[in-house]
């Protein structure tokens, strides 16, 4: 990967220059782990096989500097299996009962890898993003967005100058797997950074629309249904083309509210369950489209459904209004 995920995050909240050379900095002298002091777990996740530490790492004068360390449990490959039961074929029984039977197996460190995200230096902004909160449903009509979602978004500096250097070809031009070029029907396909590369299983890419101005669904009419439907068409052969998975095989979709707010499709596998394609976030893009066929300002009538987290600054503004 051209990029890490640390970067992504950094470039997502838009942070300062100075903190992106620091970021920079560390990424290239190496996390010292060795170094962490775990303070607190920040979320976890059995079913996702995913741990949130909060950490400091010491300094020569005794400062601690905060980071946060995301491990989560690789997938299997394909490629490994025949060789993970040939040679290592030493089970410690945990359970039986019947014809059923658990095991633990313990593996070698090359069979055993921990993806491991660092976000070095961490900003309490940082800690309080992975720190787990409690959770609650929107149901914003087309008059909230208007009158609370929409003037939060402008009020809001969120930077998307990332965005413009993938389309400018400044950054990460090397990962581009498809490009229609036109600037108003047009968009470019990239591998997402949650996707390794290796198999088709976790399978996940983004189209991000050449078109600027278009911040998220509730812009949508039916003008823009000639680049949705190139980007339903010619992303789903540019995957068939590089890596063999149907259009039949894909989810295609649309997140509401999404991560950032320049207009960005979502391709994952459909055994996957990718972050974010639960029911109230994902918007499947050939619904979305029918959708604009029927009725061109769909999208600014509908009562559209989202969650957010109980430190979310937009859910203050719901709950101002009594929208909560």
């Amino acid at each position: 990967m051209a990029e890490s995920p640390v970067l992504k995050k950094k470039r997502e909240e838009g942070e300062n220059g100075a903190a992106e050379s620091q970021k920079e900095g560390a990424a290239a002298a190496g996390f010292p782990l060795a170094d962490l002091s775990v303070r607190r777990v920040l979320r976890e996740s059995a079913r996702d096989k995913t741990i949130f530490l909060h950490g400091q790492v010491k300094s020569a004068s005794g400062d601690g500097t905060d980071a946060v360390v995301i491990l989560e449990k690789t997938p299997f490959q394909e490629d490994n299996i025949s060789q993970l039961l040939k040679k290592y074929t030493k089970l410690q029984l945990q359970m039986s009962n019947d014809i059923y039977s658990t095991y633990h197996l313990y593996l070698p460190p090359e069979l055993n890898e921990v993806k491991t995200t660092v976000v070095y230096p961490a900003t309490e902004k940082h800690l309080q993003k992975y720190l787990r909160r409690e959770v609650y449903l929107i149901q914003e009509t087309g008059a909230d967005y208007d009158t609370i979602t929409l003037p939060f978004i402008e009020s809001q500096s969120f930077s998307i100058q990332w965005v413009y250097n993938i389309l400018e070809k400044k950054a990460e031009a090397d990962r581009i797997i498809y490009e229609n070029p036109d600037p108003t029907n047009g968009f470019v396909l990239i591998p997402d950074l949650k996707w390794d590369q290796k198999q088709l299983d976790d399978l996940y890419l983004i189209a991000i629309c050449h078109c600027r101005g278009i911040k998220s669904l509730r812009d949508l009419t039916a003008e823009h249904l000639p680049l949705l439907r190139n980007i339903s068409k010619e992303g789903k052969e540019a995957i068939v083309k590089h890596f063999g998975a149907a259009g039949a095989q894909l989810r295609v979709y649309l997140h509401y509210q999404p991560s950032y707010y320049h207009l960005h499709v979502h391709f994952t596998s459909l055994g996957y369950d990718a972050p974010g394609s639960s029911v109230e976030r994902a918007h499947l893009l050939s619904d979305v489209i029918d959708n604009l066929e029927l009725d061109s300002r769909y999208y600014q009538k509908r009562t559209l459904t989202f969650a957010l987290r109980a430190d979310e600054p937009l859910l203050k503004k719901f709950q101002e209004a009594g929208r909560v």
